[in-house]
């Protein structure tokens, strides 16, 4: 009889079933792990709400995890059952040009967990032992499930090259904006300028290290000048994924200045661009959404050392038998800033 295991299956916008399904079996080369923690990422969000991946539905979402292995599937080597680890969710051919470089999300053979193919708000998945990273068991299985969203910041801010003393204006002060203005104080950026409609999430992300917080957008591009000297920002970061902020900031970088394009806006959404100032001025822009490879280390290394202040992000736990109601609660939490699904056994 073919083992099953409890899982949560989005069988259309908006609706979660927990459903019996068939327990994966890891095949050559694959790792089996038994799913102790995943985080509600935005991204799962806009595929609830029906606003990315519908053609995948129904589905099993969920990216951000970590487990410990259950089972090692044939050829596989290094890794120990009952182990604790973390699991890069972007799969490539492994051998192409992209993947070469790091640059999986551009290998034309991608998967992604939980956005493409059935992720992990189950018990179990199955997954490329070569995308399987052990974790120390002294870091709670809370903390080691934010690592994927980390991840993400780290690339980001790598993409950026962002460094010491660099003027960072951060549009968003969610959980990643959050993210991005802590990771943004460990590398030495300052000063460091959030901005958010929501006052609570602002004044979050001064606790995590801004230097200022802005909740009024009249206000912001005179913030950003009267602390920068009246250049502007070297780095603006959208991390919300409005059009008008993408507009907004272009008005509030410096001239030689970079926009890190973060937030995913909808497939018709353009930005218009003044060509002639760009070249004159040598501004740039370029895109980022994904940790993956090295970034995913990097971000459980600095999880394991305790540089991300990770409390605001762990407070909130449902159970996999809740997760209809985690979901349709999540954006009346903003002082949660993550939500994390917790799997007993």
């Amino acid at each position: 009889m073919t083992a099953t295991m409890k899982a949560a299956v989005l069988v259309r916008p908006g609706q979660f079933e927990v459903q019996q399904v068939p327990r994966p079996e890891p095949g050559r080369g694959e790792v089996l792990v038994r799913i102790s923690r995943v985080g509600i990422c935005g991204t799962d969000m806009h595929i609830f709400n029906g606003h990315y991946a519908a053609d995948s539905l129904p589905m099993i979402p969920g990216h951000e995890f970590t487990g410990t292995i259950a089972e090692l599937g044939q050829d596989v080597q290094g890794l120990t059952p009952g182990s604790p680890v973390v699991v890069d969710m972007n799969i490539g051919c492994g051998t192409c040009y992209w993947c070469r470089r790091n640059e999986v999300l551009n290998c034309p053979d991608m998967q992604q967990m939980g956005i493409t193919m059935d992720g992990a708000f189950a018990e179990y998945i199955a997954v490329p032992a070569r995308l399987v990273i052990p974790a120390p068991d002294t870091v709670p299985t809370e903390v080691l499930a934010l690592t994927e969203p980390l991840a993400c910041v780290v690339r980001c801010a790598r993409k950026a090259n962002i460094t010491f003393g660099q003027s960072v204006v951060v549009l968003g002060a969610g959980p990643i904006g959050n993210l991005h203005v802590q990771l943004l104080r460990t590398i030495g950026a300052a000063p460091i300028i959030v901005a958010d409609l929501s006052e609570d999430r602002v004044n979050m992300a001064l606790e995590a290290g801004a230097d200022v917080g802005v909740t009024d957008p009249a206000e912001l591009e005179d913030v950003v000048m009267r602390h920068t000297d009246g250049r502007g920002a070297d780095v603006v970061i959208e991390s919300v994924g409005l059009p008008a902020l993408y507009r907004q900031a272009t008005r509030l970088i410096r001239k030689g200045g970079h926009i890190a394009a973060f937030g995913l806006t909808g497939a018709d959404e353009m930005l218009p661009v003044d060509i002639l100032q760009t070249i004159l001025q040598e501004n740039s822009i370029k895109g980022s959404v994904a940790g993956m490879g090295q970034d995913m280390h990097d971000a459980l290394t600095m999880l394991t050392h305790g540089r991300i202040r990770t409390e605001r992000f762990t407070a909130a736990t449902y159970p996999l038998d809740q997760i209809q109601d985690a979901f349709d609660s999540f954006a009346d939490r903003p002082r949660d800033l993550k939500t994390q699904i917790a799997l007993t056994h």
